[in-house]
């Protein structure tokens, strides 16, 4: 099928195209991840471990989350200016 006809069937809403394209290597830009160590303080292990306990993942999920929502944060605060 030629490029053309597959974005007419997309344009016109005919069907799902995805049918159309090999979608096992897709990977997100900057979306690899990459390994860092970090060392906190015991008092710290301690508080996230808790937090992760209460809310069911893991200290890294815990930790993740909370960067990813500060980042965020960051990044629209710096939209606004």
């Amino acid at each position: 099928m030629k490029a053309l006809e597959i974005d007419k069937r997309f344009d016109d809403n005919q069907e799902d195209i995805l049918e159309y394209f090999d979608t096992s290597k897709i990977r997100m830009i900057n979306e690899e991840p990459k390994r860092v160590n970090i060392d906190f303080p015991i008092w710290m292990i301690k508080s996230l471990d808790r937090e992760a306990k209460h809310v069911g993942v893991s200290r890294q999920a815990v930790i993740k989350m909370w960067l990813a929502e500060r980042l965020q944060g960051l990044n629209s605060k710096v939209a606004t200016i």
